[in-house]
This record gives C-alpha cells, sequence and structure tokens, in this order.
C-alpha cells in the first residue's frame, strides 16, 4: 500500500489509539508518531443493565464501541476540517467493524486504506511491514 506525503494512519483497538504521519514519501515512507488527543467517549448506549448477550453487549463491549466511535469522530473532523487529507485505518478486527459505522462519507473519500490487524504498541517499522504485507 502507497502512503503519500502527509498521509495519517490511525491504529485502534477497544481501549487505545495511537496516530501517525508519514514524513517520507510513498517510495519511502517514514511513520512519525503525533500526540494522541484525549477523547470524549459518550456514545455508549444502553443494555448494561441485563444479562449479556449478542444482542445485548456488556458494559465492557459497550465502552470498547464507544472508543471506537469517539476515534471516528475525531477523525470525521479532521477529515471536515481539511486536516487530513489522506488516511489509514488500522484496527483489531470488532474494532474495525465498529469505526466503519460512524466515518462520515467525507472520511470514506479520504481513506487510502483499512487493516484489520491490532498493531496497537508496535514500531513504526512494524506498522510499515504491515501495510506493505497486505
Amino acid at each position: 500500500m502507497l502512503l503519500p506525503h502527509g498521509a495519517v494512519i490511525v491504529l485502534a483497538d477497544g481501549k487505545a489509539w495511537e496516530i501517525y504521519r508519514n514524513a517520507g514519501n510513498e517510495a519511502a515512507p517514514e511513520l512519525t508518531a503525533l500526540p494522541v488527543p484525549h477523547l470524549v467517549e459518550q456514545n455508549h448506549g444502553s443494555g448494561t443493565r441485563h444479562g449479556s448477550s449478542s444482542g445485548n453487549p456488556s458494559g465492557h463491549q459497550l465502552d470498547e464501541d464507544a472508543h471506537a466511535a469517539a476515534v471516528a469522530a475525531w477523525l470525521n473532523a479532521k477529515v471536515a476540517s481539511r486536516q487530513i487529507e489522506h488516511a489509514v485505518v488500522i484496527a483489531a478486527p470488532r474494532t474495525l467493524g465498529e469505526l466503519r459505522h460512524h466515518y462520515s462519507p467525507q472520511t470514506r473519500q479520504v481513506l487510502t486504506g483499512e487493516l484489520s490487524k491490532d498493531l496497537i504498541g508496535r514500531q513504526p517499522i512494524d506498522i510499515l511491514a504491515a501495510l506493505r504485507a497486505r
């Protein structure tokens, strides 16, 4: 996968997230870590008063979904304000599915790619290797 200069790479799982920017070029990408802003995770939904099931997720699952929604809201806002022109999202499989529910149409247009893999805490060289293997 080619990463244009300035592309933003967002890594996420159900609890954490990281942001990188390609400071290199397409031929020689170089990921630079960016500060991770605090997210307001308000989209918790309801259903924690009852037993867990696929139709009634646990409080833990609702927290993870709220985290994914907050990451998507951040990404949507940055795309809408034209601070991000190219984006790649790498997320744990379930988190990626939840993120997709919250992408704005503009965010969908700037997505260069997605990778369903949990790479939180990995080094930039590992992230680039996973993208190349895609």
